[in-house]
């Protein structure tokens, strides 16, 4: 993917302000613990909900079951929006990431990704890879039902930087 281009918006920013960069960006993105995500549904209405996802090979990767509302919307409309952040108004970092969600099914991106799950969190978050999907665990059994697993490429993230103010914008 390479370094995408940054610029500042000035209208957004503090006087002076200096760009977030990509790897500040990228590493507030690696360990983000939640992240919001934003699909469209089939009527054109937004729909928002928590998640978790992992940072692997310059992409997101999150997962649903197939009759969560995020896997229907995706149905109808791939493009999605990630945002993780804090709600502190004169500290943090907060990130918004736009791209287009495609489901994952190629096994060795699979395993790969469910190894990154499997160390982010404290261990809890561990999936067994199944025939183009993934299925929970409780322990060594794994449970019936998939859990598709979807991959975002930024084509923009914004990064807002506050306390010293910077809206930053990356482009790929």
């Amino acid at each position: 993917m390479g370094d995408p281009k940054t610029t500042v918006d000035e209208r957004f920013s503090d006087e002076g302000a200096q760009p977030t960069s990509w790897a500040d960006t990228r590493s507030a993105i690696e360990s983000a613990e939640l992240f919001w995500i934003t699909t469209v549904r089939a009527d054109g209405r937004p729909h928002v909900t928590p998640l978790v996802a992992v940072w692997l090979d310059d992409a997101l990767y999150f997962s649903t079951g197939p009759d969560e509302q995020k896997a229907v919307n995706l149905r109808h409309h791939e493009h999605v929006i990630l945002t993780t952040g804090c709600n502190d108004w004169n500290k943090g970092l907060d990130v918004v990431v736009e791209g287009v969600a495609s489901r994952v099914e190629s096994q060795d991106t699979l395993t790969r990704v469910a190894e990154v799950w499997t160390h982010k969190w404290d261990g809890r978050w561990k999936y067994a890879v199944g025939t183009g999907c993934f299925h929970h665990r409780d322990g060594e059994r794994v449970l019936d039902g998939d859990v598709y697993v979807f991959r975002v490429t930024p084509e923009r993230v914004f990064a807002f930087s506050k306390g010293a103010f910077s809206h930053t914008r990356h482009q790929f």
